[in-house]
This record gives C-alpha cells, sequence and structure tokens, in this order.
C-alpha cells in the first residue's frame, strides 16, 4: 500500500496547524471502525510532533480542521468553539432548490452527551441552483440541485446534514442521512462515492496574539467535478486566507 499524500497545511505558527482534511478519512482510532489510517495519526507523523484535535469533522467531509501544538493551546481555541464565537463556514451541494436563505432550529438527539435531544441552529444561504438532465426518479426526466452555504451556531454530531434531510434537501453523498436513489445514482452514472460537504472557512480571534484570523480551503478535484456534474460551478465562492 502506498503512503498517504501530506496534508495540505493552511496555517501555522507556533500554537496551531490547520490542514485541508480529505474526505473518507476518520479522525482518530475507532472501536467500531476497521480502518488503518487516521488523521491524528498521519498529521503526528507528517510533523514528527503530537498534536491535539481542536474540533472534529465527519469522516466524508473535508475542509478546514484545526489542531493545538499542545493542549493548553487546544483547550483554549476550544474554548471558543464551545462559547460559538467562531465562525464556521461550510459548502454542500444538497438535493432541490432551496430558498434563498434560511434558518433551521431543530433539536438533535446527542448521544454521546446523555441528555437527549438539545438545541441545534444552522443558518443557510443559497449560492446558486441547477436543472440537469438526470432521470434519477420516477417522477421527473430531469434533478435539481443547490449549492449551499452552511453556517452552524451550534456543533452537534452531523448537525448540517441532519437539518438538510429534515428540510427534505439532503446531502448529496451522505450514506446516513441522505437520499437513496439520489446516492446510488452518483456513485453508478457518475462513479462519485464521496459526500459533498467541504468546511470551507473558520475564523476565530487567536487565543495567544488576539489576531483575527481566517482560514479557508478550497475544494478537491472530485468537489470540483461534482460541481461540473451538476453545472454549479460557476457558484463556488471566492476565498482567501487571511492571517
Amino acid at each position: 500500500m502506498s503512503e498517504p499524500a501530506p496534508f495540505p497545511i493552511l496555517f501555522e505558527d507556533d500554537h496551531y496547524v490547520a490542514i485541508n482534511k480529505p474526505s473518507g478519512i476518520l479522525m482518530h482510532r475507532s472501536r467500531i471502525s476497521e480502518d488503518k489510517v487516521f488523521v491524528v495519526q498521519l498529521l503526528r507523523d507528517q510533523l514528527g510532533r503530537r498534536v491535539y484535535p481542536v474540533h472534529r469533522l465527519d469522516r466524508g467531509t473535508s475542509g478546514v480542521l484545526i489542531f493545538g501544538k499542545t493542549a493548553e493551546s487546544a483547550g483554549l481555541l476550544g474554548e471558543q468553539f464551545m462559547e460559538k464565537t467562531v465562525t464556521k463556514r461550510y459548502i454542500a451541494i444538497v438535493r432541490g432548490w432551496v430558498d434563498e436563505k434560511g434558518e433551521i432550529d431543530y433539536a438533535l438527539a446527542d448521544p454521546d452527551s446523555g441528555k437527549g435531544h438539545l438545541p441545534a441552529l444552522t443558518q443557510y444561504a443559497c449560492l446558486g441552483r441547477s436543472e440537469i438532465d438526470a432521470p434519477i426518479g420516477l417522477r421527473y426526466k430531469t434533478a435539481r440541485f443547490s449549492l449551499v452555504e452552511a453556517m452552524p451556531e451550534t456543533g452537534r454530531r452531523h448537525q448540517i446534514r441532519k437539518h438538510f434531510a429534515h428540510i427534505m434537501h439532503p446531502v448529496i453523498g451522505d450514506k446516513k442521512h441522505g437520499d437513496v436513489k439520489q446516492n446510488t445514482y452518483f456513485r453508478n452514472v457518475f462513479d462519485m462515492r464521496r459526500m459533498l460537504l467541504h468546511a470551507l472557512e473558520l475564523s476565530f480571534s487567536h487565543p495567544f496574539t488576539n489576531q483575527e484570523i481566517r482560514i479557508a480551503a478550497g475544494a478537491d478535484s472530485e468537489f470540483e467535478r461534482a460541481l461540473e456534474l451538476v453545472e454549479l460551478q460557476a457558484f463556488w465562492p471566492v476565498i482567501a486566507t487571511a492571517r
């Protein structure tokens, strides 16, 4: 088996390092997975030092992922995530045409906390819509898609995925909460197996310098191919990383 490619480094200083996480890789070892490679271990080997996760991304989600270089630095930035002062922007391709903008206020179960359903809030905006010749369902000869920007104000497990499924616009490629017909079509016809959810940008106040940090991650080649397949490439937002 070939060695995994090094992670693209988006930001690094004495306290933090941020990468553009690929889709399809778990954060760390899990008893319920037979995976052999994990983000934490690979990045540790790449940098030659321990790293401490500040937040998490699902296996299928790509994009900005930041680590502390010490437990202290990870904890300080983690407090900002808990206090909801970190701005998070995600991009997703979803089924159907969503509203121009909206708010999804829908409590979600949090099995890890043992507290039952917890409040969950996601703001979103539609960046663009398309309709392509793809008879995915039985009723129509075309299929509609939207490119959406999602800004979760809370951080529940699978929040964006569950919220868009709740409003009947599931994320394409989401095996757990998505549309089986859409996912099957993308896999069999387009040879597209990844979930089309990407962590585009993180903005926060640096805990040690008080500098405003904005870290952005471009789309990978498979996400770019998906944008072309559903004719949404023109709506991808212009991004730039400011440190």
